[in-house]
This record gives C-alpha cells, sequence and structure tokens, in this order.
C-alpha cells in the first residue's frame, strides 16, 4: 500500500496504519540519525528524536500541500534530529579530519565547483601514525577547527554541520527553512573560508 493511502487511513483513525508507517520508515530514521551523532549526542537519543520527527510528518502530511510523503518526512525528521542536536549542547567540535569533502558535490549536480582539492588531503597529517607526529597533527587540526569556527557567521556553521552530515544545499536549505541560493553562498564561503585558513597554517 503507497505511503499516500496509509495517511489517507490514519486520517480516518486507524491506528495499525500509523505503526505500520512507523515501522516502514524506522530503517530511514535510523540512517538519519547516524549521519547526525558527528554533530554530537547519543545515538539512541538521537534515533528517538527522529522517530518523533517520523511521527509529526504523519500527523502533519498534506499530499495536496507537499512534495511524497517519504521526501516530507526525510524533511521532517532531520529538521527534528538538527533542532535537537543544536539545543542539547552537546555538539562536539566538528572532525574535519574525516569530514566530506567541503569542494566536491555533495548530492546533487548542480553543487559541482570543479575544485579538486579534499579537505582529507589538505590534512593528510591528521594520519600520521607515530605517536608524536600524531600528537602534533591533532594539536595542529585543533587549532585549524578553532580558527575556522571563528571565521564562520552562525548561519555559515550551520550550513558546515549538515554538509558534514552528508546533506547537499537543496536539503540543507529546507532543513534551515532558508532559500536555496542563500545556503549555496553560504556553502561557498565556508569552502573558501576552510581554503585559506589551511593554506595559511601551511605558509
Amino acid at each position: 500500500m503507497a505511503d499516500e493511502d496509509l495517511i489517507s487511513l490514519i486520517r480516518e483513525g486507524d491506528s495499525q496504519a500509523t505503526d505500520y508507517l512507523m515501522e516502514r520508515y524506522k530503517d530511514l530514521v535510523r540512517k538519519r540519525a547516524r549521519s547526525m551523532y558527528i554533530l554530537g549526542g547519543d545515538s539512541e537519543d538521537l534515533v528517538q528524536e527522529g522517530m518523533i520527527g517520523l511521527f509529526k510528518a504523519i500527523r502533519d502530511y498534506d499530499s495536496g500541500r507537499d512534495a511524497s510523503f517519504r521526501t516530507f518526512a526525510v524533511l521532517c525528521v532531520s529538521r527534528q534530529l538538527y533542532t535537537f542536536v543544536e539545543s542539547s549542547g552537546r555538539k562536539k567540535n566538528l572532525p574535519l579530519n574525516t569530514a566530506l569533502s567541503l569542494n566536491a558535490p555533495a548530492g546533487s549536480a548542480e553543487e559541482e565547483t570543479g575544485d579538486t582539492d579534499m579537505l582529507q588531503d589538505l590534512l593528510r597529517s591528521g594520519s600520521a601514525t607515530d605517536p608524536e607526529e600524531y600528537l602534533l597533527a591533532k594539536e595542529r587540526l585543533q587549532q585549524l577547527e578553532e580558527k575556522i569556527q571563528g571565521q564562520l557567521s552562525s548561519f555559515e556553521k550551520q550550513v558546515l554541520d549538515l554538509h558534514l552530515t552528508g546533506m547537499g544545499y537543496v536539503e540543507i536549505a529546507h532543513v534551515l527553512n532558508k532559500s536555496e541560493k542563500s545556503t549555496d553562498n553560504a556553502l561557498q564561503r565556508v569552502k573558501s573560508k576552510v581554503r585559506n585558513a589551511v593554506r595559511s597554517q601551511d605558509a
């Protein structure tokens, strides 16, 4: 049975249809929760929060207004998780040494910039195996993270947070309720600031 058909049954008071739809999307919630774990928070807490977002999606979905239920559910779950991470105050320092590329496209062909530098390549020393080199690289990385964070606006930090979970700028814009253009511009500024910070540190 299609999601939209189940929603119709739920609107008629069928509680079993609610349980079925929640079960159908449980794996999606777990996947989103795992992606958000990079920002901080207990994994089980994140899954529970994601299920709350899924419940809200079921409650608020309007087939005449919204896109497919799946698209709406992804948005609601992602927004609920990110709000939880921000409000919990447990966000970790961004692990830039293991982060996604800030130059390669992330989920959308429109986002390709033509850049080839990868953040992991720029921070290659973070993988040093010698204990002394590792500690020096770790200290260097922490200094770099602090420098980058100090140069980003509040909006840019939010964009970077969500980009590191694997979202493209279109999805980030929907989660933050911002325009796609302003979000893409913010992401491009973040990339530029990261590159400049790395290069100035290496100079």
